[in-house]
C-alpha cells in the first residue's frame, strides 16, 4: 500500500478502489487508527508521509496549487503560510480548516492524474507568478528552472498562460541564481541600471554571488550557510582577500532582501554612487 501511494506528485485512493484491490473496511480502519494511512475526507485515503498541506487540500476536495505546491517541491516562494488550493468549481458549502486558505478555480492548462492531489508544476508556477509581486515571480521561475521543476522549453507556454503585462519579466530570468534572495537582488540591481555578473570566480577569493559595475561584490547570506562562527570567519577572510584586489563587499541577509527591500535598495544606491563603474 505504501509503495502504491508514494510518488513525487502524491495521489489519493478511494475506498471503492481499495476494496476492489482486496482491502476490507476493517483493514482500512486499522490502518487509519495506527497512522499507516490518513483519511482526509470520507472515502478518501492518503499515505501517512504526505505533508499537512496535501492533507488539507484533499480535505477541501481540491488539489494543492500555486505557491503551496511549489513550496512542497522545494521551489522558492515569498510566503507559503496561506494554503492555496485548486477546486473544480466554487462550492456552496465551504469546509473550514482553521487556517488561512486561498481557493483557485481557473481552468488548468495541464490536466493532472484524476487522483493527483496537486496541480501540474507548470500550472502551479503560472498561478504563483500572478499571486506574488513581479520580482517574486521572477525568483520563483528562476528557482523552478534551476530545480528542474519546469524546463526552458516550458517558458513559451508559461508566458502564454499569463496576461501580456507579465511578458516583460521573461528577460529578467536567470536560472543561475542559487537562491530566491539572489534572484531578488539581481532584479533590483538591473532596475538600477547596474552592470551585473553572476556567480563569478575570483582568484584568492573564490566564487561570489555578484560582481556589480566591476568593483562591488554583493553576497546574499542566509542563516543556513553563514550562522556559525567558522562560516563568518571564512566570510571575513574572503572579504579581506577581495579588498586586497580592490573590491568592496556588501553582504546582505536573506530576511532583509525579502522583507525590507526598500532598505536594501537604499544601501545599493548609496554604495554604487560612491564609485564609477569600471570600464
Amino acid at each position: 500500500m505504501a509503495t502504491a501511494l508514494r510518488d513525487e506528485s502524491p495521489i489519493f485512493l478511494r475506498r471503492r478502489d481499495l476494496i476492489a484491490a482486496g482491502w476490507s473496511d476493517r483493514a482500512l480502519r486499522f490502518a487509519v487508527e495506527t497512522g499507516a494511512l490518513l483519511r482526509p475526507r470520507a472515502g478518501v485515503y492518503l499515505n501517512a508521509d504526505v505533508s499537512a498541506d496535501v492533507v488539507d487540500a484533499c480535505a477541501l476536495g481540491g488539489r494543492l496549487a500555486c505557491v503551496s505546491e511549489l513550496a512542497r517541491r522545494g521551489v522558492f516562494v515569498m510566503d507559503s503560510s496561506v494554503l492555496h488550493v485548486h477546486l473544480h468549481a466554487p462550492r456552496l458549502k465551504r469546509t473550514a480548516l482553521g487556517r488561512p486558505t486561498r481557493r483557485h478555480w481557473a481552468q488548468l492548462r495541464r490536466q493532472p492524474h484524476p487522483s493527483a492531489v496537486a496541480v501540474s508544476p507548470l500550472d502551479a508556477v503560472a498561478c504563483a507568478v500572478r499571486c506574488q509581486s513581479p520580482r517574486a515571480g521572477v525568483a520563483t521561475i528562476d528557482s523552478a528552472l534551476r530545480n528542474r521543476v519546469i524546463d526552458p522549453g516550458d517558458l513559451d507556454e508559461l508566458f502564454g498562460m499569463l496576461p501580456r503585462r507579465y511578458r516583460v519579466l521573461r528577460r529578467l530570468l536567470d536560472a543561475r541564481a542559487e537562491s530566491g534572495p539572489e534572484s531578488l537582488v539581481r532584479v533590483m540591481l538591473r532596475t538600477l541600471g547596474a552592470s551585473v555578473e553572476l556567480q563569478v570566480s575570483i582568484a584568492t577569493v573564490g566564487r561570489v554571488d555578484f560582481v556589480v559595475n566591476g568593483w562591488l561584490i554583493v553576497e546574499c547570506d542566509s542563516a543556513e550557510h553563514h550562522a556559525s562562527w567558522d562560516a563568518q570567519r571564512r566570510d571575513r577572510r574572503r572579504d579581506r582577500a577581495a579588498a586586497a584586489l580592490g573590491y568592496a563587499t556588501l553582504r546582505l541577509i536573506a530576511e532583509d532582501i525579502m522583507w525590507h527591500p526598500d532598505e536594501v535598495r537604499e544601501a545599493l544606491v548609496g554604495i554604487l554612487s560612491s564609485r564609477p563603474a569600471k570600464r
